[in-house]
């Protein structure tokens, strides 16, 4: 399998945001947008008293994924739906046409990643759904010499499926990598791909390393991607067939044009999103 080369790598630097300080490689100057991934936030490790979350907010137009590696997470959104999702679990919520949600950590230490996900604008106007994902309904693969486990999320990855259904070809995994492993991941040639490193260092076939609180972006230019472990690894690896469609994202909405930014932040001011219970 020809592996792709690194287009580049994005250092992640730091961005309030509410109670939280997170990393931010996209958007950046370097990566403005990398169809169909918007926005990355990834919260480090932090202590967490509880209470102290995003709390009740828009979106419309995308899905706002979090990936939870440490602690917990409290959904709670206007559609009625509450749950919780524990370390190695995902929330994946389609907001459609729009939605308000909470988002809560439990007490005790939490790192997350959020990642923003265009939606084609056929959809845009669907109605909101939320997919919980519990770490235990989470399929694994595993790499030949046992140091490498892709946590595959959505999509098909290693001949494993992900159960969240999403609403263009996504492959979305997490990876736990120990020191010396080494791995080959088949991706679709058309897929735009990167791998965000929460922490550890790899190093590509192309003589590129990246570390932690980095997002290494790949080339269209093989037909997978191949490292080796330099440090002992945790990762996000995402890749998603280009929509094609010019958008306009404006605070918490993805759209397609100013007017229809404009139009949603009016639904939003006139309950049309829902209300906070």
């Amino acid at each position: 399998m020809p592996p792709r080369t690194v287009s580049k790598v994005i250092y992640a630097p730091a961005h309030e945001m509410g109670p939280l300080t997170v990393r931010q490689p996209l958007p950046s100057e370097q990566l403005p947008y990398f169809d169909p991934f918007v926005l990355l936030h990834h919260a480090p490790p932090k202590a967490m008293t509880g209470g102290a979350g995003v709390s009740w907010h828009p979106h419309r137009g995308f899905a706002p994924v979090s990936f939870i590696f440490k602690g917990g997470i409290r959904h709670r959104d206007t559609e009625g739906n509450d749950k919780t999702v524990l370390a190695g679990g995902t929330q994946w919520m389609h907001a459609g046409r729009g939605i308000l949600h909470d988002e809560t950590p439990l007490p005790g230490e939490t790192e997350i990643i959020q990642l923003w996900i265009n939606s084609p604008a056929r959809h845009k106007m669907d109605a909101p759904s939320y997919h919980p994902l519990t770490p235990e309904a989470t399929p694994d693969h595993v790499s030949p010499d046992r140091l490498v486990t892709l946590h595959v999320v959505a999509g098909e990855l290693a001949g494993v499926k992900g159960p969240i259904r999403t609403l263009t070809p996504i492959n979305a995994a997490t990876i736990d990598a120990r020191r010396g492993g080494r791995i080959d991941i088949a991706l679709p040639p058309t897929h735009n791909a990167f791998l965000y490193l929460l922490e550890g260092a790899v190093r590509f076939p192309d003589g590129t390393t990246a570390s932690g609180l980095h997002q290494a972006v790949f080339s269209n230019d093989g037909e997978g991607i191949r490292f080796e472990v330099l440090e002992d690894t945790r990762a996000l690896l995402m890749s998603g067939a280009p929509i094609g469609e010019t958008i306009v994202s404006h605070g918490p909405f993805v759209m397609n044009t100013e007017e229809e930014i404009r139009t949603a932040f009016r639904d939003y001011r006139n309950g049309q999103m829902g209300l906070v219970p």
